[in-house]
């Protein structure tokens, strides 16, 4: 592409591409897509945005097409990659001047610069540096500005590389520049001191503004430039000489107003000190040792003492408690159990850490850190009373704790009192002594400080476990406050969040009934305000939530909870239309599906209104899908509850399981999970198959292509559909399934393998006649197995477990495999059966499982009686495996001396179900009726065993029987004697 021709077209495409008409615009970004592979492209590009007369957006434009083309085309080994005689003109032409106008154009020059280095310093541009350094010098303002812009995206990209030869290449570049960036930072920050004081503002910011950025470049180079950063003086002289910088920034902020660009710049300044020694800390925790001290004196007394007052803000004191809080939690300074284990510099930082920590400090800080962050401030009260699910909503966000004060001090709280709550506890004690009885409902101060009290007491649950006898607190202290009602009081709302924090840590099961009490009322007290209303069932949900847990932790008794069943499911309900905060429904959803999981069948007349409900929720929630991810979970657990009766949903129920697992839909990445549990147990409890509920199968084809974490489930599901409608199902989809399976065996794990192969199990064991016919493809790869001995036991002995259901349930099928199998191995029939018999007697230890061993008993015992040269010569391990077989599912009564066999089911009755066990879905009977028809289980292996032989007996007389017979081992006949004594 020729320059001086190229570049008027070129302009005149950008320009239209910078248009907001479609018609315009979209011929101009295929044009420039064209030319994104040709050469000079990029050299035209350069000259467009390093030309200040041109129009802004196109120059922008120009730029962002440059520092993508670097992506796609700047290494040596792209597609279509630049020459790198283009490459060399253009590094060139990056560095020439650094004088852009535009702030937002300087940045994208600077960051694509940046992108250039990365691929390319210092070995093609070993220039870049030094004429970085030589830029950020001169005098003229815009220059050194963007020189120093430049400088460090430079040093940010080169620090983010991670290979070992790209770390070494940063490790001497740091070595070499690193004074000279301190000597540089030190500079604007003198300039800026000096003048903060003259009331120049633009002159204060320009050497802010420097003053930031010089410090972003000394940032990465003293986090990830050196190896040992403690032995270079420089290094450790900046980080000391952080401390006396803070304390002289922080107090020109009284000089600076509290609403303009300065104070912003200043404070993000200060809090890039602050990142500098978190970082490092991160990074280098035994170089940080000699920082210890001067941390915790710097930030405790700015955060915890009235140095900090008038100065300090928000922002900053969460990073000087984060400080605190990695110095604290940091497993280098923590010594082993044994402290000879220990490093010496593990216990250098400890003693330091110990030697800063004494009583009156801790002390101190416990003390304000409860009486003075954890206060809610007025703006708090007005939230809560104003928009009581959004306030709730926000202090309990995600990573609230690392950038918002009133989680950050919470989390300080609770490390600092794990590691000293020897020295913490009897001070928190005493707080609590003091607060003991009521407190006037009219004096908000008072309930203020006992609010923040109680708020630590539910932190330390843990930490308290001995030292507060919570049951006697709850019935004399707790619960009276739970009574108590008044428009602003904002106690009743921390009671029942301490009290679910301590439930899952001390609670007496006899006090629940009491605490059930309690939550209904506050879940049906029309008669408060609004904020109060919502607050208190929001902290009520905690209560629930700790039920999630398994029932044997905290022994959820459902006879304590059916009494106030009805009343907290309907106001639970009431509460779920009312709230309108996405996360508030998700949180409700949630208790309820807990309460419906814990109770179970017993829901069933409480839940018609949930019922109607939710195909509305489901509909207004289409934008949020998390919120549909709740309602899945909550379906779930309604369709264990409602069993058999869950087909009444149905009409809402498959429509939102075909969206949900439906990989062509883009819901889909959210709801894939919960749908597919959900359509499991959907099948599980129902009764039967329904037209509607076989057409969903047609996601399944795309599911098993995905070969994702949920296989296991899919593989689940269609075992369902298998034992609830097994002839229709198959005649359906067996042909496309069968497919499916074919090329997953191809490519699964072994464990895969093992679940597709369980599939046809189940289908051969459910229907012999049809099963083997629907997955004919697979069963020669299962032969194939046998024969040539899968060296996977798992694999192989669910091999023998698919051939065992067609040779005991399907002869003649199994003859034409045979036969098949023959004119593939190019042998005669009986030699290949010989041979599989003689594999599946070897392989016999590979079957674990009782009923797949007595099933290969009965399929090799079903070839009797034969004359068959080839089975009487496998007469021995025939009889070796049913000897086994019987040892296997013979029990030995040790009165009378008999023989029970405990695989066998005989009749119809329902085992009783206790209270603590779930009722038996319909999937559970499915199966229980399936074995009172499988062989496994109705046929008696000692009768099968006796009419075998005697039919043999029969067919070759009493003196070729008794020959066949002194093939077996003498120990063997003896113990089938034993086993057969009686008949």
């Amino acid at each position: 592409m020729d320059l001086n021709s190229a570049s008027t077209v070129v302009l005149q495409v950008l320009t239209q591409a910078t248009s907001q008409d479609t018609a315009v615009l979209k011929p101009a970004e295929e044009q420039l897509k064209q030319w994104e592979t040709q050469p000079g492209f990029y050299s035209v590009l350069l000259n467009i945005f390093t030309n200040h007369t041109l129009d802004i957006n196109v120059r922008w434009l120009a730029v962002l097409y440059f520092k993508n083309g670097i992506d796609r085309y700047w290494r040596r080994v792209a597609p279509h990659a630049l020459s790198e005689e283009e490459k060399s003109t253009l590094r060139a032409g990056l560095i020439t001047n650094f004088n852009e106008p535009v702030n937002q154009i300087a940045t994208q020059i600077a960051v694509l610069i940046a992108k250039v280095a990365r691929l390319d310093c210092p070995r093609q541009w070993p220039e870049l540096i030094p004429t970085l350094i030589e830029s950020v010098k001169v005098q003229d303002d815009l220059r050194q500005h963007r020189a120093l812009l430049t400088f460090y995206h430079v040093t940010k990209t080169l620090a983010s590389k991670r290979l070992a030869a790209d770390r070494k290449l940063f490790y001497d570049l740091a070595s070499g520049i690193y004074n000279f960036a301190c000597s540089l930072w030190n500079h604007h920050t003198d300039t800026f001191l000096q003048q903060v004081s003259s009331g120049n503002e633009p002159a204060v910011l320009s050497s802010l503004e420097r003053t930031l950025l010089s410090l972003k470049v000394l940032r990465k180079l003293t986090v990830n430039g050196f190896v040992e950063p403690h032995k270079n003086m420089e290094v450790m002289g900046f980080l000391h000489g952080i401390f006396d910088r803070l304390k002289q920034f922080l107090e020109c902020s009284r000089s600076i107003g509290t609403d303009n660009v300065c104070r912003d710049r200043l404070e993000k300044t200060i809090i890039l000190f602050t990142k500098v020694l978190l970082d490092f800390l991160d990074q280098h925790p035994f170089s940080f040792t000699p920082l210890i001290q001067r941390s915790l004196e710097f930030s405790v007394s700015y955060v915890f003492t009235e140095v900090g007052e008038g100065v300090t803000f928000e922002r900053f004191i969460v990073q000087c408690m984060n400080l605190i809080k990695m110095i604290v939690k940091n497993y280098a300074y923590k010594p082993s159990k044994n402290f000879e284990d220990s490093s010496p510099e593990t216990l250098e930082a400890h003693k330091i850490k110990m030697a800063f920590f004494t009583y009156p400090t801790l002390t101190e800080i416990c003390r304000r850190l409860v009486s003075h962050y954890f206060l809610l401030t007025e703006e708090e009260l007005t939230m809560w009373e104003e928009d009581p699910e959004g306030f709730t909503v926000e202090e309990t966000g995600g990573d609230s704790w690392k950038y918002s004060l009133r989680p950050c001090t919470e989390v300080l709280f609770i490390d600092i009192f794990h590691e000293y709550n020897q020295t913490l506890t009897p001070v928190l004690l005493e707080m609590m002594q003091t607060l003991q009885g009521p407190t006037n409902v009219e004096d908000m101060n008072a309930l203020l400080i006992k609010d923040a009290v109680y708020n630590a007491v539910g932190l330390a649950a843990y930490e308290l476990f001995d030292s507060v006898d919570f049951d006697q607190w709850f019935k004399n202290q707790l619960l009276p406050e739970l009574q108590v009602i008044h428009n602003r009081q904002p106690l009743r709302r921390r009671v029942i969040w301490l009290i679910g924090q301590w439930i899952s840590v001390k609670f007496k099961s006899d006090l629940r009934p009491m605490l059930y009490e309690a939550i209904c009322n506050l879940l049906q007290d029309q008669d408060l305000v609004v904020y109060l209303f919502y607050s208190d069932k929001l902290h009520a949900f905690s209560i629930f939530l700790n039920y999630s847990l398994p029932v044997d932790d905290f022994e959820f008794r459902t006879d304590q909870f059916l009494p106030y069943l009805e009343t907290m499911f309907t106001l639970l309900f009431q509460l779920l239309q009312q709230v309108t905060e996405c996360d508030t429904k998700m949180h409700v959803l949630h208790v309820l599906s807990c309460v419906i999981e814990r109770v179970n069948i017993q829901i069933r007349p409480y839940v018609g209104c949930l019922v109607q409900y939710l195909p509305l929720l489901w509909k207004q929630s289409e934008e949020h899908n998390m919120l549909r991810c709740a309602i899945l979970t909550t379906l779930i657990h309604l369709v264990q509850g409602l069993g058999a009766d869950s087909k009444n949903l149905y009409p809402f129920l498959l429509p939102v399981i075909q969206l949900s697992t439906d990989v062509s839909q883009p819901p889909h990445v959210y709801l894939l999970e919960d749908g597919l549990e959900l359509w499991l147990v959907t099948l599980e409890n129902s009764p039967c198959v329904t037209p509607e509920l076989l057409r969903i199968f047609q996601n399944m084809s795309p599911l098993l292509e995905l070969s994702s974490e949920n296989l296991r489930t899919c593989f689940k599901i269609i075992n369902g559909y298998i034992f609830l409608s097994s002839t229709e199902f198959l005649q359906t989809y067996a042909v496309g399934l069968c497919q499916s399976f074919c090329e997953l065996l191809k490519e699964i794990t072994t464990e895969g393998q093992v679940q597709v192969l369980k599939v046809v199990e189940n289908a051969l064991k459910v229907n012999p006649v049809l099963g083997p016919q629907m997955f004919q493809p697979i069963l020669p790869c299962v032969f194939r197995g046998i024969i040539e001995g899968e060296r996977y036991p798992v694999v192989m002995s669910t091999y023998l477990g698919v051939m065992g259901r067609v040779l005991l349930q399907n002869t003649s099928f199994f003859s034409s495999l045979l036969n098949e199998m023959a004119h593939k191995f190019n042998q005669e029939m009986d030699q290949l059966l010989g041979n599989m018999i003689e594999m599946w007697v070897d392989r016999m230890d590979n079957i674990t499982q009782p009923e797949r061993r007595k099933l290969s008993a009965l399929a090799l015992l079903s070839l009797l009686p034969s004359d068959n040269s080839v089975i009487q010569d496998k007469f021995c391990g025939i009889i070796n495996i049913s000897v086994e077989g019987l040892h296997d599912v013979m029990t030995e009564d040790p009165e009378t001396g008999t023989f029970k066999n405990c695989m066998l089911m005989s009749h119809l009755e329902e085992p009783k179900v206790t209270e603590d066990e779930e009722p038996p879905t319909e999937q559970d009977k499915r199966k229980k009726m399936l074995a009172l028809k499988d062989p496994v289980h109705t046929v008696s292996l000692q009768q099968f065993i006796y009419e075998k032989l005697k039919a043999q007996q029969e067919l070759l007389g009493e003196q070729g029987f008794q020959s066949l017979m002194e093939t077996v081992d003498t120990e063997i006949v003896t113990q089938l004697q034993e086993f057969l004594q009686g008949f």
